[in-house]
């Protein structure tokens, strides 16, 4: 008998060492809301886009302030002239000499030919200043975004860091918790084994020995 209440014993000192095989701990693990959306705060901001660009230059000549004028030999006409393979190979003032030569058999006037160069480049230049105008609000426009995300960015990290030591504060509360349980539960135990060591013979044994010892010394008893 008294060695089954020893096996007994023993068993659950085993038992309450490896945490038990109950219920588990009467903690609860924190429950963590889900934080508004991280695109909540942004959803109002709109998608930007990059400035288109026109690979036609006939296209940003025409959409020019002023066109260019309608002259059979153009400043155009006269660069692909330029570049043509009968004048290929040709020194810089042969290439002139001839070029001039065409126009002036095919009755063009110099001047119309300089004031289609101006009315282009304007238009060129006229282009490339609009186009770089909307490149800079474009780029404005990207910065407030970044701002606006990185504000948010900054505002949800800071609700998961106070969410993470909230749940970091629950584990230490939990943990002085158990330890006034251990420290109650040891007090009990202690209680138990006077309790038992009194319904046993006597023995030279520690005064405050546990249940175990008295188990021991009671199966001893009995043997004898």
């Amino acid at each position: 008998m008294w060695k089954r209440m020893l096996q007994l014993s023993n068993a659950n000192r085993e038992e309450l060492s490896t945490g038990g095989s109950g219920n588990g701990s009467n903690g609860r693990i924190p429950a963590v809301m889900e934080p508004e959306g991280p695109g909540a705060r942004l959803a109002g901001l709109g998608a930007e886009r990059a400035p288109a660009l026109l690979t036609d230059f006939e296209q940003i000549y025409q959409s020019g302030a002023v066109k260019p004028p309608r002259i059979c030999y153009g400043v155009l006409k006269v660069a692909e002239m330029l570049n043509s393979s009968h004048l290929g190979g040709m020194p810089a003032e042969s290439k002139r000499a001839a070029l001039l030569m065409a126009l002036d058999a095919g009755g063009a006037k110099i001047e119309d030919i300089l004031q289609d160069a101006i009315v282009r480049q304007r238009s060129l230049n006229d282009y490339e200043e609009a186009r770089q105008r909307d490149l800079l609000n474009f780029e404005a426009a990207i910065q407030e975004q970044n701002r606006a995300i990185q504000a948010e960015m900054d505002r949800i990290t800071s609700q998961y860091m106070a969410r993470m030591q909230s749940n970091l504060d629950e584990v230490a509360r939990a943990q002085d918790n158990f330890r006034v349980w251990q420290k109650r539960k040891r007090q009990e135990a202690q209680r138990i084994a006077d309790a038992a060591d009194c319904c046993v013979p006597e023995a030279d044994t520690p005064a405050a020995a546990g249940l175990t010892v008295v188990l021991e010394r009671a199966s001893s008893a009995a043997a004898r």
